[in-house]
This record gives structure tokens, sequence and C-alpha cells, in this order.
């Protein structure tokens, strides 16, 4: 059994565990940081994709073409800074916002002039802003029917608090992953609206496994006096660690190939859209569900009264019994004789006897 299969068999077991929920302040504090980062950075915006905005959208296939080389030409035809990528079948696409002045037409001429190729290789394709717009529409739509939904269910397969805790564990992953994109300032596209929800989907998953476990581990917690309601879903966290984890490294790992490898070093710059999306995600969800979703629980549990008397409980039961300890070892200490000290009685038991051995052993002197 290798050490980490190990590891998760003590945590399973309770021989060692993670204080998550009690350190809750701490993770809170790092999310808020992070969140605040975002913040910063949707504030700055979120460079649309055509989809959203309108815009045109002009496809060059040339041998040996590269991106810097079609941005120089494309910035000497287009005024209104267009947006240069790679795709993954090894064209270039040229992306022109609806303020160019330019008709479609004419820049496509002079795209394939400066360029060089024939006015038939490149490609063209015109949105409108109206369309774009619906398509932001129905996005949000689908994104706030998609909550309320995981609202309603969670509410009714657990409790209101579990749905509390993971729509705000929820946002939180939409609001880090959507902050990032406006920090690196990746295009947002209908691929990225399509990560966004598997994310969502994902980070729900994981926070539904450990909210499962919780409620196990809490069965019947107020007809006991040994755990509080946070203790006992530390302990349901623990138990499900080494799952998450390892469910997410094996989720971020083709992912990042997507990203890094795909996007990055073979320069396919569309698969950026949702890569990015699904690795920021799926790492936001795997912390959220451990570092937010149940610390938030327990403390949203604690403020119950039955919780609140619980807790009293334990407190009283492990005073009086740290008491009954520290008097029992006293007790134990006082009844232990003292170094060079003998029981009463032995001292001249002993010498008697010893007298009597040498009494007996002398030789003599009477003849």
């Amino acid at each position: 059994m290798s050490r980490f299969s190990n590891l998760g068999h003590r945590l399973y077991q309770g021989e060692i565990s993670f204080d998550f929920v009690g350190r809750r302040k701490i993770w809170y504090s790092i999310s808020g940081v992070i969140v605040l980062v975002a913040a910063i950075g949707l504030a700055m915006g979120l460079h649309l994709g055509i989809e959203f905005k309108g815009g045109s959208v002009y496809t060059v296939a040339k041998p040996g073409l590269t991106v810097s080389q079609a941005q120089e030409k494309a910035d000497q035809v287009v005024s209104s800074h267009p947006l240069v990528q790679s795709t993954d079948n090894g064209k270039i696409r040229i992306q022109v916002s609806t303020e160019e002045p330019k008709s479609s037409d004419e820049v496509r001429s002079q795209l394939a002039e400066k360029i060089g190729v024939p006015l038939d290789t490149v490609e063209a394709q015109v949105i409108g802003p109206s369309w774009g717009k619906q398509i932001s529409n129905k996005a949000l739509t689908g994104l706030v029917i998609f909550m309320i939904l995981v609202t309603i269910y969670l509410a009714i397969a657990f409790e209101w608090r579990m749905a509390v805790a993971a729509l705000v564990a929820l946002i939180h992953d939409l609001l880090i992953t959507i902050g990032v994109y406006a920090l690196v300032g990746f295009e947002v596209t209908p691929g990225t609206v399509i990560g966004f929800l598997t994310i969502l989907g994902y980070s729900l998953y994981d926070t539904v496994v450990v909210f499962d476990t919780v409620k196990e581990n809490t069965k019947g917690l107020t007809k006991q006096n040994k755990l509080t309601y946070s203790e006992a879903a530390n302990a349901g966290l623990n138990q499900t660690l080494v799952r998450s984890l390892n469910t997410t490294v094996v989720a971020l790992l083709p992912v990042a190939a997507l990203l890094f490898i795909g996007g990055g070093f073979l320069g396919a710059g569309t698969l950026n859209d949702i890569s990015l999306a699904l690795f920021i995600g799926l790492a936001a969800g795997a912390y959220s569900s451990i570092c937010v979703a149940t610390p938030l629980l327990a403390q949203l549990k604690e403020e119950q009264p039955d919780m609140k008397a619980l807790r009293k409980r334990v407190l009283q039961h492990r005073a009086a019994a740290a008491k009954a300890e520290a008097e029992a070892a006293d007790a134990s200490a006082g009844d232990e004789p003292a170094e060079g000290d003998q029981p009463a009685g032995m001292v001249g038991q002993r010498g008697r006897a010893a007298g009597t051995t040498r009494a007996k052993n002398r030789p003599s002197t009477k003849r």
C-alpha cells in the first residue's frame, strides 16, 4: 500500500485529522483576498468574444504565416485593434469589432492583399451585435436557472443550510474563474460559458460528496456528549479528503494538457477558451468544497439552539473528565513512597533479621 493510500485510510479511520473547520477564519481570509483580486480584474472589464458583442471574423490559411505576422498586417488594415489567434487546424483567425468603420468586403480584400493570398481563400463571417446580446442573455438565464435548481435540490435532499453553503461555494468558484479570465485577458466565447457550467457542476459534485458524509456522521449527534457538530463535520471532511484530491488531480491532468500544451506550446489558441475555465474552476471547486462549503455549513449549524446546547454539554463533559483525570493523577502521586523511604515496620524487621542471621553465623567464644 502506498503512502498516499495509507494516509487516506488513516484519515478515514480518524487516526489523523486536519482541522479545516476549526481554521475557517484562515480559509475565509484567503478566499476573501482571492475574490477581491478577481473582482478588481472583473472591474477592469472582460474581453468578450465576437459572439457576445458582434463584429467580423476573417480566417486566413497560408503556410508559414505566424500570429505576429498576421497581427502586423491586420493592424495596417484595421484601426480598431483586431484580435489575431491561431486555430487548431493551422489557420489564422482575425477578429474585428463592430466599431471598425470599413465594410466587411473592404477589410477582406485589403487583408488578402496585405497577407498575399487570393481573395477567395479569406473566409469572412459577420455577426451582428443584437445576436451577440441574445446569446449573452441566454447564457445568463441558463446560469441563473442552474443556480435555482441546485439550491432547490440541495434543500430537499439535505437541508437549506447545506444549500446555502453550496451556493456560496459555487458563486465563489464562478467569481474566481471570471476574475482570472479578466486578469489574463483571455477572450470569453461560448466555449467559455460551457466551461463555466461544467466547473459549477463539478464543484457541486465534490461538495455533495462531502455533505453526504457529513450528514452520515451527524445522525443522532445530539444524543451524545463527545463531539460537537463542527468536529463531526470536520471528521467527515477528512474521510473524503483523499478522494476529493485524487478526483481533482485526475481531472486537472487532461485539462492542463489542453491549456499548456495544446493552447500554449502548440499554439492552438481556440483551446484556451474552455481549457482555462476548466483548469481554474476545477482547482477552485476542490478548494471551495474543502475550505469554504463545509466550514460555512458548520458555522451555520452551530447557530442552532440544539447545537449550542450540544457544544455546552461537550465542553462540560470534557472539563469534568479533565478534572477527574487530574485528581486521579494527584492521588496516584500521593500514594507513591518518597525516594529513599521504606514502608513502616520494615526497618526494624530487616534489622532483626540481619542481626539474627549474624548471631547464628558468629562463632561462639564459650568453650
